[in-house]
């Protein structure tokens, strides 16, 4: 596939002329690695209803609901590698290119390339913590016991959503038995941010620091619809700092870019590495 000289030679020039850039990345940089995005290229919902943070606290059978799907979601996100995009990060982190890369993703793929400055800003789905005693365990091992305590899930056959989701017939979760804390049997939690969550203020305020050393922003794979991420192109813009943007689709920032790829991530570096 061959892309737009112009774009590919913009995008060079940019990466060239700025030593400090803060990369924000969201779910079309994993999508070519085989996760499933939120989003269509207009920014519209592609799943029903994704987990809402208070629904899992306050409800067992959303919890019990939560815990079947993502029995089935889950080898996804493990089995997952990284792709183009990911490593063409890793060489600019390495090159002194980067300021840090912010990331919306759960899935880890960006330290499974190797990279080392990162910031998970919806957290991770690799772990689990424990809601009364804060203790962590990973997310691999629940896999393990949900199987020994719920055979049943052997059989489902679903097909695979994102961050480790499935869809799955409602009634089979009413028989599934969630999984409790090792240590005091508390409620597990997902190390992520639902919909609804807060992110914590020490994440963004870290995030927000290298926004500030930075001295322009990348945004990759994002349509930015959820704040969490937009405000960051608000706040480079206060700035006066160039941002760029690669993504299929519409964004909530295509007012604010100094220009923009509308195409996969995985397609731009690939032919920018060629040239």
């Amino acid at each position: 596939m061959h892309l737009n000289k112009n774009s590919i030679t913009n995008l060079k020039n940019f990466i060239e002329s700025h030593k400090k850039i803060m990369v924000l990345t969201g779910a079309g940089v994993s999508s070519d690695s085989g996760i499933g995005t939120y989003r269509d290229h207009e920014g519209k919902w592609l799943v029903k209803k994704p987990m809402h943070h208070n629904d899992f606290i306050s409800n067992e059978n959303v919890r019990k609901r939560y815990w079947t799907r993502s029995f089935v979601g889950w080898p996804t996100i493990k089995k997952a590698k990284p792709n183009i995009t990911h490593h063409a990060l890793v060489n600019l982190e390495r090159q002194g290119k980067l300021e840090n890369l912010v990331t919306q993703n759960v899935d880890r793929l960006h330290q499974k390339a190797g990279h080392i400055q990162v910031i998970d800003l919806h957290g991770r789905l690799d772990r689990v913590f424990c809601l009364d005693c804060n203790k962590r365990q990973l997310r691999s091992d629940i896999q393990e016991r949900l199987l020994i305590d719920n055979p049943h899930l052997l059989d489902i056959n679903s097909i695979s959503r994102p961050d480790g989701d499935a869809l799955v017939e409602e009634s089979i979760s009413a028989n599934t038995i969630s999984p409790s804390c090792i240590n005091c049997g508390g409620v597990l939690m997902p190390e992520v941010i639902f919909f609804g969550g807060t992110i914590p203020k020490n994440i963004v305020a870290d995030a927000m620091g290298c926004l500030e050393r930075a001295d322009a922003l990348l945004v990759l794979g994002s349509s930015l619809t959820v704040f969490s991420g937009y405000r960051f192109c608000r706040q480079a813009q206060l700035q006066d700092k160039p941002i760029v943007a690669i993504n299929k689709g519409w964004t909530r920032a295509d007012d604010m870019y100094n220009f923009k790829i509308q195409e996969n991530c995985s397609d731009v570096f690939r032919e920018l590495t060629n040239g």
